[in-house]
């Protein structure tokens, strides 16, 4: 496709606002500041001069180790209008694992926030592809810099009149690395165009945001929803969205919810099931214009949804998206929804469940989940015989179980290597989880396969409860009852293990893997 500046990214979701006579809107929000959509197009141009000026071309890379402030967008759009390839890391990540994908992908320059830079020095030192480290302070001043140079000064180097580069729009503009839970993280490269595919899609159709509307994703940046979330919908429309750089605990999250009265929430499962457990939750989520709530990261059990829906006032839209997609593909809409589903394909999508063979399977009957869309992903990163077996033509294959019941509606049973086989039939991990967490003592739940004195395959649960000092023996049994009653008696956990807490992804999604290692 012909290069132009109109194909790069940046162009329509930053630039166009100002050109349009939009620069004095709202565009980030941030414990210590608020950026103009006008402010944010200049110092993005001044980010992209200087990576031109410091040597960082076209279609090299540049890693974002940082926090969710301004400085995330200035940086992302910076290196966009340059065209330079933006690689947004989980800033949670080990050292040895955020040095692999440094090193997988080559950056030639990081940006990272200050408290997060110390214990990776050495790594950045270890590195002959890395020549440039730019550290931000998250309240937008100077740090004090032990390698590299500060933000501020970096881009102090840029020209603001740094103009846009030109490029196709199937040029490819950032990577994702997925999250690596069966393996090393894969470098998941998405192009220009896809951004907007997703703003045209889920954006505008699902989500449907407007310009008047201000987002809150608790779900960071440098994730595939995150990244959809706090910066591709809201830009998308010339709407606001409010940045969490710390830890979203139910505190701080009601904390964002109360200052600044976000219309529009983006959560995961786990969150909102710890928010309704904490006492000052109410109407409006303690937010005076909520509108629209939306999930993902994990399938939301139903139970969860409808106690939202009565105690804060506002539906949740679950869906389930993925790094490869880029965001949501199937979803619940604000007028079809089915709470324990993860609705049908959003416009633009098409969805389908085969048998192991790629048969289509009969309503009501498991299989692997595969999509067509707009917004795939052009491969991974060095990884041919992956990119194989999940990019199969138009076809994304996403690992993950569903049924399609008879109605259309779209129903999650766990990750193809998560399934149980329990008595000669297959057991959905997920199905046993919502059983669990619909009990009025239950607050968070996983099941993972566990081998018995026979070597059979069980249920074992792993179950946080809503009180903490309540007779875990006493509700062992009650427990396992009332999953029999509600989804029947060869599918209940065999084991429970009370627990305080769950291993999680930076998303809020529970790691199993590492449950099944206990």
């Amino acid at each position: 496709m012909t290069e132009s500046i109109a194909g790069n990214a940046v162009d329509w979701f930053l630039d166009r606002h100002p050109r349009e006579g939009n620069g004095d809107r709202t565009a980030f929000i941030d414990p210590w500041r608020t950026q103009t959509y006008a402010a944010l197009a200049r110092e993005s141009a001044r980010f992209a001069g200087a990576l031109q000026a410091g040597g960082i071309g076209r279609e090299r890379r540049i890693a974002l180790i940082l926090l969710d402030t301004i400085d995330f967008p200035i940086a992302f759009w910076g290196a966009l209008k340059a065209g330079v390839v933006p690689v947004p890391i989980n800033t949670l990540l080990t050292a040895d694992v955020t040095r692999y994908i440094l090193a997988d992908s080559r950056a030639e320059a990081v940006v990272v926030s200050a408290p997060l830079a110390g214990p990776l020095l050495d790594v950045f030192r270890s590195l002959p592809d890395l020549r440039q480290v730019i550290v931000s302070q998250p309240d937008g001043g100077v740090a004090d810099v032990p390698l590299g140079i500060a933000f501020p000064d970096f881009l102090v180097s840029g020209n603001p009149e740094t103009g846009t580069m030109p490029v196709s729009p199937d040029e490819v503009a950032f990577w994702l690395y997925s999250s690596g839970s069966t393996g090393a993280p894969k470098g998941v490269r998405h192009a220009h165009v896809n951004l907007r595919h997703t703003a045209d899609t889920y954006g505008s159709q699902v989500l449907k945001i407007e310009p008047s509307d201000t987002m809150f994703s608790v779900a960071k940046a440098f994730h595939a929803y995150g990244l959809g979330n706090s910066l591709t919908f809201p830009m998308a429309v010339g709407a606001s969205a409010v940045l969490l750089p710390d830890r979203p605990t139910p505190d701080a999250v009601l904390g964002v919810m109360e200052k600044y009265n976000p219309s529009m929430f983006g959560g995961v499962p786990t969150l909102y099931a710890s928010l309704l457990a904490h006492p000052m939750i109410g109407p409006g989520a303690r937010s005076g214009r909520l509108r629209r709530c939306i999930s993902a990261g994990e399938a939301l059990p139903a139970d969860i949804g409808l106690r939202w829906k009565a105690l804060v006032g506002t539906d949740i839209l679950d869906g389930i998206g993925s790094t490869e997609m880029l965001h949501i593909f199937v979803s619940n809409q604000t007028d079809d929804i089915r709470y324990g589903s993860s609705g049908k394909p959003v416009p633009g999508y098409e969805a389908k469940i085969l048998d192991d063979h790629g048969h289509i399977v009969p309503n009501g009957e498991a299989g692997e989940l595969v999509v067509r869309g707009p917004s795939a992903a052009d491969g991974y990163w060095n990884q041919r015989e992956k990119t194989r077996k999940t990019f199969r033509g138009e076809w994304t294959h996403t690992g993950d179980t569903y049924i399609r019941d008879a109605e259309g509606y779209f129903r999650y049973q766990g990750r193809s290597d998560e399934m149980l086989k329990v008595s000669g039939v297959w057991v959905s991990p997920f199905e046993v989880e919502e059983a669990l967490i619909s009990h009025q003592a239950v607050l968070e739940a996983a099941v993972v396969g566990h081998q018995d004195g026979d070597g059979l395959t069980k249920p074992r649960a792993f179950v946080i409860l809503k009180d903490p000092s309540a007779d875990a023996s006493a509700l062992t049994e009650a427990l396992k009852a009332h999953v029999k009653d509600r989804i029947g008696v060869w599918k209940y956990p065999r084991w429970i293990v009370f627990c305080d807490t769950l291993p999680k992804t930076a998303t809020g999604k529970i790691q199993r893997f590492r449950l099944r290692d206990i």
